[in-house]
């Protein structure tokens, strides 16, 4: 190993039926550094991690630890934890009935009988040590996310881990919360503890990275010191393409006639079981406009109730003209209105199931299950959209849980494209994906207003919302409190209204 190394991979292989996961792929990971893998979804990084956390056994290759004579077998994550590697995932896998100290000792009491008193003493000098902010008796579930995240990594920290993986820690988090786990990481770092930080953020990635590692398509691009590696050189090594995509997307603007009043949908004193203000909302034909606000603002539970997915409890809607009424998600169907909703993994795919049954399944809804399709014509409508989408799939029988993120994704935005809807919702559609898949959405969303569909989009990005709507409607406090079009659509003035520095929309 070289001097300063806590981890090198080296010439690592992996091979799903069909698919070539991870070909000849090198990692090396230094004492007390912060060190970003990035790659579109599907380039091979969470099999990279699993490969490393013994979640999936490595075809070929080998692994080596600080401290070990020569490479070291992890056949299993309890294997990993010995030889020093913790993960923290996403989905935060703790107890949330136990409290905070419970959740970092669970586990590993040796015995019996439970000293409670010892076991909160050394978890509050624990959490003490780290910055972390929260009582060792307090319930974890009374506690944030972020905070949460926070005790996973105590817990990785006090079983001694030399290697961190952090595998989207930040996508569920607000700003405040970020700034907050960047502190901790960065005492992790002063520490001597390795970070290796999967994330989509490229914002994130320079401000707490020292290096990056860009794979593609299962192969490695390279390692680069971040202050040696300009943002459009990210991207481009991650797309594989030599032309900034992002710039292409902020020429195109979309088209519509702003002054037409051929609306698609009208509501008026919209409200439900969810507690947001009654709102008025239209959209035009060929219109993308979307809402904005904070994280708990309302903006998912305003599409909800457009949709009928939460309960509808005031308010009138009128599709093209005439008044309709939409209390549930098959009444929005059938006016022509979809929905991708903002939690693919609880209310958009269904794991098991393959990728040609999670495309079919809202067309199928919707002229009902007494008129299934044939094997052949759903095939036909699959095949279709992962051509039109360029989803990465092994065949239209591969289970949908095997595929990546960003292509879970597309295969839900296809599964509301074959209904041919008039008006489609997307509720947070580039969440947790890649920057290549995030253009390939922005550019569809301005495709399909130019055609004629009207669209809605919701992103935590807020450039992402500039560079694709012409009207947003922005929220606070469960409440409508502006709109924006023109000159104003701009990160001061969206802010400005947040914040209530500009007058209330009536």
């Amino acid at each position: 190993m070289q001097d300063g190394s806590l981890l090198e991979l080296r010439g690592i292989y992996k091979s799903f039926p069909g698919v070539k996961a991870l070909q000849n792929v090198d990692f090396t990971l230094r004492e007390g550094e912060i060190h970003a893998l990035m790659g579109e979804n599907g380039a091979g990084k969470s099999t990279l991690i699993k490969v490393l956390t013994g979640v999936y056994v490595k075809d070929e290759g080998d692994i080596y630890i600080k401290g070990h004579t020569g490479p070291v077998q992890i056949h299993s994550p309890k294997q990993a934890q010995e030889v020093g590697i913790s993960t923290v995932y996403q989905e935060i896998s703790l107890c949330p009935n136990l409290s905070v100290a419970e959740n970092i000792f669970l586990g590993r009491s040796e015995g019996r009988i439970i000293s409670w008193r010892k076991m909160n003493k050394q978890a509050g000098e624990l959490l003490d040590s780290l910055g972390i902010a929260v009582k060792p008796t307090q319930q974890l579930a009374s506690c944030s996310i972020a905070v949460q995240q926070m005790v996973a990594i105590a817990r990785a920290v006090d079983m001694d881990c030399s290697v961190l993986i952090l595998d989207e820690p930040t996508s569920s988090l607000d700003e405040s919360e970020v700034a907050k786990l960047f502190v901790l990481m960065r005492k992790l770092k002063d520490r001597g503890v390795g970070i290796i930080f999967v994330t989509h953020f490229l914002d994130q990635v320079y401000e707490v990275c020292d290096r990056i590692t860009v794979l593609r398509d299962g192969k490695l691009v390279g390692e680069y010191e971040i202050e040696k590696l300009p943002r459009v050189q990210l991207v481009s090594k991650m797309l594989g393409k030599e032309l900034d995509d992002m710039a292409d997307i902020k020429n195109e603007s979309p088209e519509y006639d702003s002054k037409s009043d051929e609306f698609v949908y009208e509501g008026k004193g919209l409200c439900s079981s969810e507690g947001i203000s009654p709102f008025d909302f239209n959209i035009r034909k060929g219109e993308i406009n979307g809402f904005t606000g904070l994280l708990g603002s309302g903006r998912s539970e305003c599409v909800r109730t457009i949709f009928g997915a939460d309960k509808v409890t005031g308010g009138t809607v009128k599709v093209d003209g005439k008044e309709v009424r939409i209390s549930k998600p098959i009444d929005a169907m059938k006016q022509g209105i979809a929905y991708l909703p903002e939690d693919r993994k609880r209310d958009g795919i269904i794991g098991d199931l393959s990728v040609r049954d999670n495309i079919i399944l809202a067309l199928q809804v919707k002229t009902g299950f007494f008129k299934p399709f044939s094997k052949a014509k759903a095939t036909e409508f699959a095949e279709k959209y992962i051509k039109l989408l360029d989803i990465k799939t092994a065949s239209v029988n591969t289970p949908i849980k095997s595929l990546s993120g960003g292509n879970q994704q597309k295969v839900i935005l296809g599964r509301w494209l074959l209904t041919e809807p008039k008006y489609l919702i997307l509720d947070e559609p580039t969440r947790g994906i890649d920057v290549g898949t995030k253009v390939d959405i922005q550019k569809l969303m301005l495709k399909l207003a130019s055609e004629g569909m009207s669209v809605t989009f919701i992103s935590s990005e807020t450039d992402e919302m500039l560079r694709t709507c012409s009207r947003l409607l922005v929220m606070r406090d469960r409440k409508l409190v502006g709109e924006l079009t023109g000159d104003q659509l701009t990160q001061n003035t969206i802010m400005a209204t947040i914040a209530g520095g500009e007058k209330d929309a009536e």
